[in-house]
């Protein structure tokens, strides 16, 4: 948790004995190679074109196909949790695209009606039982600690749908984000 910049480190503005509190502004974290796409095109469903494409083409070179799927846009109310999700999406372009690339972090900013419509993000309970999940919960639970909280003890499998989004921050939003709603948040 060292790199997070401490301009990100806004968990303790948000983290109660609840979990995390929720606004209309919601924080997506990517990759800095999509910031100018993300700036013509908002926050696509299913956004990274380029990665998608390479695993297309990794799957039919070994002979199988590739369907793809239209994922949400998936969001956390902690800029501290969204920058941990933007260095796993550098790492996971790093894999397959060439050239630098720097975590950041999206702020949406979400009309009444549309943040009505961000959910907790419980199809996420698959991916935290990977490797992947494991290193999200530890760098959760040094943010819990780091605030002076108890870390989360949640079961996973049998957590209350709420507990994705309170006491883990993910949620998710099924329908794209115009870029009028959009800031990239920086120093």
């Amino acid at each position: 948790m060292a790199n997070t910049p401490t301009f990100l480190k806004d968990a303790k503005d948000l983290l109660s004995e609840q979990g995390f509190a929720a606004s209309n502004v919601w924080y997506h974290g990517t990759s800095s190679a999509l910031v100018d796409s993300i700036k013509q095109q908002g926050l696509k469903r299913s956004g990274d074109k380029v990665l998608k494409e390479a695993a297309k083409k990794t799957m039919a070179t070994i002979g199988n196909d590739y369907s793809e799927s239209v994922e949400p846009v998936f969001l956390s109310q902690s800029k501290e949790l969204a920058f941990y999700w933007a260095e796993q999406t550098v790492r996971n372009r790093s894999v397959r695209i060439e050239g630098k690339e720097e975590p950041v972090v999206v702020a949406a900013t979400l009309p009444e009606d549309t943040n009505a419509k961000v959910k907790p993000d419980v199809g996420a309970a698959s991916l935290l039982l990977l490797k992947e999940g494991e290193e999200f919960m530890a760098y959760l639970a040094e943010i819990y600690q780091e605030n002076g909280f108890d870390v989360p003890n949640i079961d996973l499998m049998r957590a209350d749908r709420l507990a994705y989004l309170n006491v883990l921050g993910m949620a998710y939003l099924n329908e794209d984000i115009s870029p009028l709603n959009l800031t990239l948040i920086s120093s």
